[in-house]
């Protein structure tokens, strides 16, 4: 045989070894299909941030404190005033409440109901009405214009009736509106998804340089490899919270230095259970989610002893953190839906959907008992990723099962897998 051919066989005999191991494994198939799956997840969340929007918009509601012999002709100006937007730019829907007390305390304690997001309030009379509004003055603007149609409808028999001069009065809430809470629970979804997929993730690989250069065995030797596990678990743990502190610092600071425009629009995103709370709580529940998701990869990282395992592994654990953010996506958008009790539930998902309930929902209790049930299984991933790593960094689990033991292999393949091996 001359040296060409042989240099020629020897390269295809090289190229259909790592074909077949790369194509021939069961995390292969994920890989292939990656592209349909990160799509459909990413629509998953899109689809739950519009709803979302959708869900607090339909809620939203202008109110109008006016005696009943006004209502047909408000109802029939809002109507032809509607006419001219579109399904996009629309105002909120109109209600009109018969005045009861005192109209302007009924107008306040309207904006803190829990059922409706009352924005804008306007209190009659119509030839001079006070408008209350606690979202931008375009809403407020809009109840104005309304009085004014009826009181140009109303001086076709009223020649001597003059139009009506409306009052804007900016009120301040005292809890953040239901918008603001759907914001502030998608946002709280995204953060603890970007935290633990930026450093949970790590966990896989962190035991790929040590198990090359045999650091791992010197460590198996000097402690058991559950206190190895832990350790490693607890120590980027650590690394994470310093993480966590150091942008935390960076972000507050930021802040201060926005423009008012911008201030003002973050002030109405805020959480029903209130600032202190709520920071107590996504700290435990991003603790939680590292802990849960930690633990797992650190025990599946612990199965890969080459760098393209390794490789094939991490693609399956990501697309694993996006079902859970569309999933807790979507149940931060119904909240109290039977889709957001089982985001609740599931152990994996509950720390984000706990976490969008604390801004959608100011009850403490359900934190405490979803806290327990989150550690119970954070002591069950420990222990099973516990038992993973020691079968992974022992090879303690009996000879793997070969994809590539399907297929005749040549005598020059056998002789080069030995060789490799």
């Amino acid at each position: 045989m001359s040296g060409t051919r042989r240099m020629v066989r020897q390269t295809l005999t090289i190229a259909r070894r790592d074909f077949i191991a790369t194509v021939f494994t069961p995390t292969f198939l994920i890989f292939l299909l990656a592209p349909l799956i990160m799509l459909s997840f990413g629509a998953i969340g899109g689809i739950g941030a519009s709803t979302m929007s959708k869900s607090s918009e339909r809620k939203e509601v202008l109110v109008v404190i006016a005696p009943p012999a006004d209502s047909a002709a408000l109802v029939a100006a809002d109507r032809r005033l509607r006419a001219i937007f579109n399904d996009q730019i629309a105002p909120a829907a109109i209600r009109i409440d018969a005045p009861s007390g005192d109209p302007a305390a009924q107008a306040r304690g309207l904006f803190d109901a829990r059922d409706v997001d009352v924005t804008a309030v306007m209190i009659a009379p119509l030839d001079r009405p006070r408008v209350l509004y606690s979202d931008g003055a375009l809403k407020a603007r809009y109840l104005a214009a309304l009085a004014e149609q009826v009181q140009r409808d109303r001086r076709i028999d009223n020649a001597g009736r003059t139009f009506s001069q409306a009052t804007l009065t900016p009120t301040e809430r005292a809890t953040t509106s239901i918008g603001g809470q759907g914001q502030a629970a998608f946002l709280t979804v995204f953060g603890l998804f970007f935290l633990t997929l930026l450093l949970a993730g790590q966990a896989v690989g962190t035991l790929a340089e040590e198990r090359s250069n045999k650091v791992i065995e010197v460590l198996a030797a000097a402690v058991p490899l559950e206190s190895v596990f832990l350790g490693k678990l607890i120590g980027m743990f650590g690394v994470a919270l310093l993480f966590l502190g150091f942008w935390g610092t960076i972000v507050l600071n930021v802040g201060q230095l926005l423009p008012g425009e911008a201030t003002q629009a973050l002030s109405s995103i805020g959480p029903a259970i209130g600032w202190p709370a709520f920071a107590a709580l996504f700290i435990a529940y991003f603790t939680m989610a590292y802990m849960l998701l930690g633990a797992v990869f650190l025990g599946i990282g612990a199965q890969a002893s080459t760098p393209r395992e390794l490789q094939m592994l991490s693609l399956p654990i990501t697309i694993f953190q996006v079902a859970m953010f569309g999933l807790s996506s979507a149940a931060a958008s119904q909240p109290g839906s039977w889709l957001a009790f089982g985001a609740e539930l599931f152990p994996f998902s509950s720390p984000f959907a706990m976490g969008a309930r604390a801004a959608n929902s100011p009850e403490l209790w359900p934190h405490l008992a979803a806290l327990a049930w989150q550690l119970l299984w954070v002591a069950i991933s420990v222990s099973i990723g516990a038992r993973a790593f020691r079968r992974g960094v022992l090879q303690s689990a009996g000879p793997k099962f070969r994809w590539t033991g399907l297929f005749r292999r040549s005598a020059t393949t056998r002789d080069i897998d030995t060789l490799v091996s």
